[in-house]
């Protein structure tokens, strides 16, 4: 790297107040999106005795899939509506619709029900990503990027932590209230979002005055995009661990029962609040050594990401075959720490190859892959629980995450550490 590229990272300004508001503000909304949609997979003892579908691990899985396939399409569609129209009322009315599913799922009576709202979940919340992970890297430059976004994950792991007690709220209440409570919770947050969350969009100089960037065409992003060879090989790499991702976000609890023979009111929150706590490391360690090395090697942020998704994979191995409490709590543990790095660097190394015109139109297709995966996989998985299988498919599901790691090194060559247009 040449000493005026080096000149220039270290001249770029560092985040001031307002952009640390932004990432507070979006912390919570992070949270209440993972919450709402994580404790389901813990309520299923609670409910499904009054919904006698959900006793079948494969009907469970057809229902946590629908979420993950309508979530999976929408996605390039919101991030193309976010690089369109003002990020900040597509947030509030993201987080209000799927918080007024969450409530309404608790007057659900049937199966097909809660069929329904969690498609409709799946629409809301797609929503929110794209246009909160740009919003973030138009507020946030180099020298914050990586940690500003890896804050910002530790909101959805903290929701998935808090979503693990559901099973427990449901358990000395009831499930119909929990839904109830934590809708209301959502609902309320948007007010507070409509108050003080504002919009950015990045400027250049011209003459001395700010001028907005144009909105680009569009279907535009798209013919970009998929030009360019470097977001393919971005595609590949965020697809292939979100298969052990999702895996772990919708049936760690389920494997933490049957592995160390305990109750789900017990494996739900020692199993999310292990990876919450783990993950809410890895995203901070992996954001500030991120920004660091990036000022000294552009591919600092690549080698910080193969580092954390290399821990997943005997991770995973350890975790599927582990019955001893210690073995597998640490090894859900590792695996959570590397994932919080590789997701703390998603965006940020996105933004070496994509200009902020396309940012959220390119993180809605990579949601869309990585869900596609998640899909996939959380189907799989719910046959391989009725079959008995579910460590052994954990467990393998670290040889394609070696192969990602391979291209990712291989290919990922950053120019840039803040791609523009020519």
């Amino acid at each position: 790297m040449n000493d005026t590229h080096i000149k220039n990272l270290s001249d770029s300004p560092s985040a001031g107040k307002g952009a640390w508001t932004v990432v507070g503000l979006l912390w919570v909304v992070a949270l209440l999106n993972y919450m709402d949609r994580q404790m389901l997979s813990t309520m299923k003892p609670s409910m499904q005795i009054d919904i006698h579908e959900l006793q079948s691990a494969t009907n469970f899985g057809y229902l946590m899939a629908i979420f993950l396939w309508i979530y999976g399409f929408m996605s390039p569609v919101s991030g193309i509506i976010a690089d369109k129209i003002n990020r900040k009322w597509l947030i509030v009315a993201s987080l209000f619709v799927w918080s007024g599913v969450t409530f309404m799922m608790g007057y659900a009576k049937t199966f097909d029900q809660l069929y329904w709202l969690r498609a409709i979940m799946g629409i809301s919340e797609a929503l929110y990503i794209p246009a909160g992970l740009s919003l973030i890297a138009d507020y946030h430059q180099d020298k914050t990027r990586s940690l500003a976004i890896g804050i910002h994950m530790t909101g959805l792991y903290m929701g998935q932590a808090l979503g693990g007690f559901g099973a427990t709220i449901a358990e000395n209440y009831s499930w119909q209230r929990t839904f109830h409570s934590f809708g209301m919770v959502g609902i309320a947050y948007a007010i507070v979002l409509i108050l003080f969350l504002k919009e950015k969009r990045n400027s250049v100089e011209k003459l001395g005055s700010n001028i907005m960037q144009p909105k680009p065409a569009l279907f535009k992003g798209l013919a970009v995009l998929f030009s360019n060879i470097a977001f393919w090989i971005i595609l590949f790499y965020f697809a292939v661990p979100s298969l052990p991702g999702w895996g772990v976000k919708n049936w760690l609890p389920t494997l933490f029962s049957e592995n160390l023979d305990i109750k789900m009111s017990e494996a739900g929150p020692l199993s999310t609040i292990t990876i919450a706590a783990s993950s809410f490391l890895g995203v901070v360690f992996g954001g500030i050594l991120s920004d660091k090395w990036v000022q000294k090697n552009l591919r600092g942020r690549i080698y910080t990401s193969a580092i954390g998704l290399g821990l997943t994979i005997p991770a995973l191995v350890l975790v599927g075959y582990g019955h001893v409490i210690v073995a597998i709590v640490g090894a859900a543990f590792c695996f959570g720490f590397g994932y919080g790095m590789f997701d703390a660097n998603n965006m940020p190394i996105l933004c070496q190859f994509v200009s902020a015109k396309y940012r959220a139109t390119a993180y809605g297709l990579m949601n869309m892959v990585g869900v596609f995966a998640g899909a996939f996989v959380t189907d799989w998985l719910g046959k391989s629980t009725d079959a008995g299988n579910l460590g052994k498919s954990f467990a393998m599901l670290a040889a394609i995450v070696v192969l990602a790691l391979i291209v990712q090194l291989i290919v990922l060559k950053p120019k840039t550490q803040d791609f523009k247009e020519a």
